[in-house]
Parts: structure tokens; sequence; C-alpha cells
């Protein structure tokens, strides 16, 4: 019974960062329409400018308000410098984009961070509870990731539901020349859509750096699960993103506590084509059609 309920847990805790990660996803995806295979290592590099701060004896939150500012200024320059140029071409284009900006800033850490393991400090305590005699894995650290991503999620829906800047992000993402006609500063959209995708992806580093260790390829493993949870989900819901976050993060942590945790990658890459061949919409997606 204590097995099972640390593994249960220690899996909701992973769930949340792997939640937090495809909410970053999703926001992007909502907002540009291109999966961005770049954000993994973006959130590293914001990661390594908080530590940076945290080490020159500033507090973890002052470190989070610089990484998550850094997140904002590189998601606009890397839409303006980087993507815009790609824009209106072949999709694969923006996709292999990505794919060598995540190389290029992986190499520029090693070079300005160096590729040593460092300690990323946690904003809290990361000692388990005991309940009733039981020592569970569960701790206050892992209560404020579920809360910060809970807080992103109910923003991402406010945003995208109840705002007008919200609808005039997606009328950009889906039409372009139609937006244009109406009005809508497509460009400036496109940017704020990236900027505040590295945002959240900068908060999702954060909260796996808390208590661990960082390194320039840190968030390889969470790139992989951030992404099969946003499939299971739906590249459009920002709920699904959660659920499938969490969804994605309990069965790993079954299959690491009770069958291995060498079979975990293969269990993601199980589910991942399961859903591609169900669902390959997400479980969450509405419709397939939309009215911009």
């Amino acid at each position: 019974m204590q097995q099972f309920l640390n593994v249960t847990l220690t899996g909701l805790g992973q769930g949340a960062v792997y939640a937090a990660f495809a909410l970053a996803l999703v926001l992007i995806w909502r907002s540009t329409r291109i999966v961005n295979f770049a954000q993994g290592a973006m959130a590293m590099f914001t990661t390594y400018l908080a530590l940076t701060v945290i080490e020159g004896g500033q507090s973890y939150w002052a470190g989070l308000a610089v990484a998550l500012v850094a997140g904002l200024v590189l998601g606009a320059v890397v839409e303006r410098l980087v993507i815009r140029p790609v824009e209106g071409g072949p999709e694969l284009n923006a996709v292999i984009v990505t794919l060598g900006l995540f190389v290029a800033l992986q190499a520029l850490a090693a070079i300005l961070f160096g590729s040593t393991f460092r300690s990323f400090p946690a904003p809290f305590d990361l000692r388990g509870f005991a309940v009733g005699g039981i020592n569970i894995a569960f701790t206050a650290n892992s209560i404020y990731t579920i809360a910060a991503v809970v807080v992103v999620m109910l923003a991402l829906v406010a945003l995208f539901r109840f705002t007008d800047l919200g609808l005039k992000m997606r009328a950009a993402a889906f039409s372009q020349e139609v937006s244009r006609l109406l009005g809508v500063p497509v460009g400036r959209m496109l940017t704020l859509g990236w900027a505040l995708a590295a945002v959240v992806g900068s908060l999702s580093g954060l909260l796996i750096a808390g208590g661990s260790l960082v390194f320039p390829a840190y968030m390889d493993a969470v790139i992989v699960y951030g992404f099969v949870a946003a499939v299971l989900g739906g590249l459009d819901s920002p709920g699904g993103a959660v659920v499938g976050g969490l969804t994605i993060g309990l069965l790993l942590s079954y299959v690491s506590g009770y069958l291995g945790s060498e079979l975990v990658a293969l269990a993601a890459l199980a589910i991942l084509v399961a859903v591609l061949l169900v669902r390959p919409q997400g479980l969450f997606a509405r419709t397939a059609a939309r009215r911009v």
C-alpha cells in the first residue's frame, strides 16, 4: 500500500512538470500553429540565467522573475529573427528551424555555462510527509508545482476563451489574410504567442530543475514526455495538456515502480503510438473544423 501511494504521488509530481511543458506547446500551437521543438532548449537556457542570479546571492523568486522575463524576450526575438523569415513557406521549414535552434541553444549553453552538473535549489521543502505513520513521497515543492500548473492552465483558458487578445491570437494563427483584412496586427500576435509560450516553457524548466541537477541536456526527457502529454490531451486544449501530463506522469511512474525504469521510454512510445492510431487529434479535441 505504501509503495502504491508513493508511486502515485511521485507520478503526480512528475506529471505536473510534463503538464507545464505541454501547456507551453499548446500555447505556441494555438497562437501560431507551429510545434516548437526548441521549447525545451529555450527553457533550459532561461533556467541557467535564473541559476546565475541565484548563485549571485539573490533569492529563488528573483531567479524565477529573471527566467520568466528572459523567456518573454527570447521568445519574441526568436519569432522575429528566426521564425518570421520562414513563415509563409512549407510547414516543414519551421520544424527544421526549431530543431536547428534546439541544437544551437544547447551548444551555446555548454559554451557559456559549462557542461558540468550544477545543483538548482528548490523553493520549498523536499522532505515528504508522514501520515498515520506512513511516509509518503509528496513534498511541499510538489504542491507548489501542481499549483503553478493549475494557475497557468486557468490563465490560458481565460486568455483564449474570454479575451479579445486571445481571439486575435487564434485568428492570426488560423487565417492571416482574413485577420489582416479585419484589422488584426498579425505580426504582433504571432510574436506575442511565441513570447508567452516561452514564458510558460521557462516556468516548466524551473519546475523540473528545482531540487535537482541541471546541465545543457537536462530538459531532453521532459521534451519527449511533455510532447506525448500534449498529443494525448490534444494540442488545442490547455485542460487536455494538464490531464495528459498527469496521465503520462502516473503511467510512467507505475511502469518505473513495478516493471523497471528501463521500460519508461518504451512505455512513452507505446502511449504515443496508441494515441496516434486511435485518436490522433487528442482526447480533448473538439472538432477539426473551426470558425475564426
